[in-house]
């Protein structure tokens, strides 16, 4: 066997914990995020903003649920 591969996955196996201690933002991360947002859009567009993410996301949604009930109505066969 040749021992290059293992010599590559030894040092990416000691620093994988470090690496996956990367995960969701917390409560300060969050809040410098709309605080940056805020200060890009202003707070008379935000409205509008939020009611339209909140549209397209409730659109994707519906979109994925056709599609897997679609996926349900072609038979085995084809």
């Amino acid at each position: 066997m040749f021992p290059f591969p293992m010599m590559l996955s030894a040092p990416l196996l000691s620093a994988s914990p470090r690496l996956l201690a990367i995960g969701a933002p917390g409560l300060p991360e969050l809040a410098i995020i709309a605080f940056i947002i805020l200060l890009l859009f202003g707070g008379s567009k935000l409205p509008s903003l939020m009611r339209n993410l909140g549209r397209s996301t409730k659109e994707f949604k519906e979109g994925m649920r056709e599609s897997h009930d679609d996926d349900d109505d072609v038979p085995a066969g084809s």
